[in-house]
């Protein structure tokens, strides 16, 4: 079975399990004009679930279709900093996110780097971001300094997206409150829905007390493995509970994704023609259709 059919019927089994047809969501028109960026967090309080992953392969989908996009590592393990071909343990702190964050005086513009894909920059991210989970604990408004920092860059950009860490702590916090909306790739195991129960409360806490307008923009059911029953009733059971909330694009477990993070580059440039590539750019355009970016 070629990658192309693999992903079709990827496509059918979670319209089938909505009771749905199948939907071809179109290319959408060019944009015109540019900034007023949409903030997005990707985030779970599991690791491994495809997090950074679904972060820089949304991105550089997003920007095929003519978006300006920045990724912001936000994860003081640097991961989508070296997904992007970047090793930021090597980088001086005044070129990281962690300055930006916490020198109000910073330029940030000085501190965004280009990728290998036209329209796609990021903010990159090294160990320095793990000494701020205290310094943010304790300061007056520490949980907005990320919306500060990033204000500037959304009259540029039209779709930002932050790679959080998986822990519920201030990193989180703030990136839960610079951000318009949330997308959550949940893994296809009974134990990753179990926690969605406990990292939905949080965001409602977040929505609660810090930041009103946030909203799940989607579950996105990530690692599926068509071939294993547990992965097959674990989708359903997702889809049954959160109808409304799954994105209908599911990303398949392969390979070409760990390739990508040793060449440094996303699948959508690596392995263009792989399903990998098809399911995010699939993704990318359901976003839009949903409203989740312009």
């Amino acid at each position: 079975m070629n990658a192309k059919s693999t992903f079709e019927e990827d496509v059918a089994t979670t319209s089938a399990l909505l009771n749905k047809t199948p939907k071809s969501f179109p290319t959408p028109k060019p944009l015109t004009e540019h900034g007023g960026a949409k903030v997005i967090a990707i985030f779970n309080q599991k690791g491994g679930v495809g997090k950074t992953t679904s972060t820089i392969n949304l991105g550089a989908s997003l920007a095929e279709l003519g978006r300006r996009v920045l990724l912001v590592d936000f994860d003081p393990q640097g991961g989508l900093s070296l997904g992007l071909g970047v090793n930021a343990h090597s980088l001086p702190l005044e070129q990281t996110v962690y300055y930006a964050l916490m020198t109000p005086t910073a330029d940030i513009d000085q501190i965004v780097l280009k990728s290998s894909v036209a329209g796609l920059d990021f903010l990159p991210a090294n160990r320095d971001l793990g000494t701020a989970e205290t310094t943010l604990g304790a300061e007056i408004g520490g949980q907005q300094y990320l919306k500060r920092a990033l204000t500037p860059l959304k009259e540029f950009y039209d779709v930002i997206l932050i790679d959080c860490q998986p822990t519920m702590g201030q990193l989180t916090i703030n990136a839960l409150v610079a951000s318009d909306e949330v997308i959550v790739p949940l893994q296809c195991e009974y134990f990753a829905l179990h926690g969605f129960i406990e990292l939905k409360g949080n965001l409602d806490k977040v929505k609660s007390f810090l930041n009103p307008d946030l909203k799940l923009i989607g579950i996105l059911a990530t690692m599926y493995e068509r071939k294993t029953l547990h992965n097959r009733e674990v989708l359903g059971a997702i889809l049954e509970k959160y109808p409304e909330d799954v994105f209908e694009t599911i990303i398949a477990k392969t390979i070409r994704f760990p390739e990508t993070t040793v060449v440094g580059e996303p699948i959508t440039s690596y392995a263009s023609s792989s399903g990998g590539a098809a399911s995010y750019r699939r993704l990318a355009r359901e976003l839009i259709a949903r409203g989740g970016a312009k």
